[in-house]
Formats: structure tokens, sequence, C-alpha cells
């Protein structure tokens, strides 16, 4: 939090500074909501709620007016898989008031629900909201992942159907056009003025995360499902692509952390990973043994990297480099040590709480249903406001038919 200064006083509450884009600050009070469901210390509490709160936007679906004109799919989604959270964490609910957990993860889901594109590669949603911006013909893993995560959260709070539906849906699309191999590697996405019909193969730790847990609450929501069983099992094996050879179950970001290349984005990539890694075994308790594996020595080696800067706590980036501090910070590295070793107290909590089993949050099924209003105006648009691939779609498109010098599998 010593990043954070959205609640200083002048500053917007919910945005980190530069160079921390608005997707992140979502993604960090994810994080934080997850420390209060392993720790129960509310110490942040209160800056998580006023900070979700203050980025809902008019239609209370995470599209405020500061960021809409550049935002895309994944980045809201991330906003809404951390209200998400606080309703499955029993986080403090919201005054009577103001929006709550549950109707804002289904705003964002229903907004997206829209937003499905059978105009090309026949169907999956696109990195971009709007038109005007780079990388609209992208369909990119991320932002098909969230959705897929949300559908299948929501069919496990709420019983509803319709959300299962949805997830059923997404993951036949992902393995139709080849976003997700036989393997269950899943790359990076797909440029749909080629129909969808080359692939940019480079892994992304949080691609494999997202659909992890999500095959894991479809594991759970279908009663023991013997093909999500098949299809959890299939993607914790590979996995395996991002845990070190070198230094044996040590997680690390393999497309860019050998290179030194890592972005600002892609620092927080293993976050996500251990957190839905952790948040498996709760939906699918079969993945328990190999999942804490990994974990455990992925937490001590995180640790044993948090030990720089004045401070002698900051935390670096790569945990396979042994205990000196490699030198990285920022953000990224922070919660990425945090939810890796926060993530090996899953075995002292209780599992998500559905509205059947003690879950307090109000939803409401109809929000987030009213469409988009395109933002007047076109911005001045940077590649570097987008989580997900991260390059213009003529490069995007050079990488596709070229083939990515940086694939691993």
């Amino acid at each position: 939090m010593k990043y954070y200064t959205g609640n200083q006083t002048g500053q917007t509450p919910g945005l980190f500074p530069q160079p921390y884009y608005w997707w992140e600050a979502g993604a960090a009070f994810g994080a934080l909501i997850d420390y209060y469901y392993y720790t129960g210390n509310s110490e942040y509490n209160d800056v998580v709620t006023q900070a979700l709160l203050f980025q809902v936007g008019p239609n209370n679906d995470f599209m405020p007016p500061n960021q809409t004109k550049t935002e895309g799919n994944d980045d809201q989604a991330f906003w809404g898989m951390a209200a998400m959270s606080a309703a499955e964490q029993r986080f403090p609910d919201p005054p009577r008031d103001k929006p709550q957990w549950l109707a804002l993860a289904q705003a964002v889901f229903n907004s997206q629900a829209l937003r499905w594109d059978n105009s090309t590669c026949g169907g999956g949603l696109r990195w971009q909201i709007f038109t005007f911006n780079n990388g609209y013909n992208y369909k990119n893993t991320i932002s098909n992942g969230c959705f897929f995560n949300m559908a299948s959260r929501l069919a496990m709070y709420t019983g509803n159907q319709t959300y299962a539906d949805w997830a059923e849906t997404m993951w036949d699309w992902v393995t139709r056009v080849g976003l997700v191999s036989p393997q269950y590697y899943f790359y990076d996405g797909t440029d749909d003025t080629l129909n969808c019909s080359a692939i940019n193969h480079i892994q992304w730790t949080y691609n494999a995360g997202v659909f992890l847990v999500g095959a894991a609450n479809m594991y759970n929501y279908t009663k023991g499902s013997p093909i999500w069983r098949e299809r959890v099992e299939g993607i914790l094996n590979a996995t395996d692509v991002f845990f070190s050879p070198q230094v044996p179950n040590v997680m690390y970001e393999v497309a860019c952390e050998p290179n030194g290349k890592c972005d600002v984005d892609q620092r927080s990539f293993k976050a996500y990973l251990a957190r839905w890694m952790a948040a498996t075994t709760k939906m699918a308790p079969f993945t328990y043994d190999y999942v804490m594996t990994r974990l455990r020595a992925s937490a001590q080696a995180a640790a044993q990297q948090c030990s720089g800067g004045d401070d002698g706590v900051t935390c670096g980036l790569r945990w396979t480099a042994g205990p000196k501090w490699d030198g990285a910070f920022g953000v990224g590295e922070q919660m990425s040590a945090l939810e890796v070793i926060q993530s090996n107290l899953i075995s002292k909590v209780s599992g998500p709480v559905t509205n059947s089993t003690g879950g307090t949050s109000k939803g409401d099924p109809a929000a987030g249903t009213g469409g988009d209003v395109s933002p007047i105006g076109t911005p001045d648009v940077t590649t570097g406001d987008k989580v997900g691939a991260g390059f213009l779609t003529t490069l995007i498109l050079v990488s596709v038919l070229g083939g990515a010098w940086w694939m691993v599998a």
C-alpha cells in the first residue's frame, strides 16, 4: 500500500500513480480482499471499499468516465472479479444506499455478455470495447477468460444455470478457435481480421489461472462432472510451464523473466496464478497436494526476494534468483509476493460462500443490461493502458502471421 495515493487529499480514490494502470489497481484491491479473507485483518477494508465504490461509474458497472475511453473488457473484468471475491469471501458489505458487491459483479458480466461478438470468429469477446481503440480487432484470451471466470463463479454463487451455460459457451469457443491447445496450454489471443485463423502462442501465467479456477468452479457446480475434472487436471498439469526446471516448483513468468523484458503489467501476473491456484483447491479439493507443493516452494522463494530496498522488505521479481534481491520493485512485485505467501493459508479458511451458504451480498440480475454508450470524442490511446497482449494491432498481426519469437509451446 505504500505505492497507493488514492486515499490522499486531492487524489482520486481507486487509482495508483503512474506507471500503474487502472486495471492493475482493481487487481490490487482484489489482493487486499484476499488479505482480509486469509488473515481477518481489517486494516485496509475502508480504503478498499472506498476505492471500489468510487470507480463503479454512473451505471454501477465499473465503466467510470475517467477510464471508459480507453477501457478494455479485461480491464473492466479485473474490477468485476474483485467485487465477486468480496461477495464470495464475505468482505464487509457496502452501506445499503451504495452498489453491492454481487450486483457489481453481475453488472460487469451482463455488460460483457451483450458484447459477445458473432460477427467474426464465431463468437468471443474483443479485447477493446470501443472501435476507436487499438486492439479492437484482437480477441485476447484474458478478456474471454475473465468472462468465463465470472460466469462460473456467478453460477456457483447464485445457482443460476444461465451463468453456467455462458461458461460452457465460452469454453467451447476458446477451444474451437484454438486459444487453448489439446494439452491445455492457453495462448495470448487471435486477430479477427484473419477470422481467428492464426494464434499468438505466447503464454502468460494469468491466462492459465483465470481458466483454472473457472473450470474448478464448473467442476463443483456440476457436482463433480468427469469432463470438468479432466479439464481442471489438464490445466493444472499444463501450468508446469510456469515452474522453473532449474529451481523446482518455483513459479516464474516464462515469457519475460528469462529475457528480462517483463513490463509493468506483466510483473503482476504471477499474483493471479497464485490466487487462482489456491482458490481452485476449495472448488476441486483433489488438486490440493499438487497445488500446495508449488505454492509452498514459490512462497518461500518469494519471501527470500522480499529483502531489498531501503526498508529491507521490498520484493523483487525473480523468485528463482535466490535470497539476493534482484533489484526489481513495484506494485506487481509486492502483489505477487503477497498473493503467493498468503495463499499458503488456504487450508485455514473456509471456502467461498454462496447465496445459500452464508453469502450476504445483494444481487441484481438485471444490472449492466443497458448497453454501451460510446464516450464523446476520440481519446489519445496508448498501448500501455491495456492489460493483455500489450501491443498494437499491427504488431499483433505480424506476431500472428510470423509466429512469436517468444513462443514457449
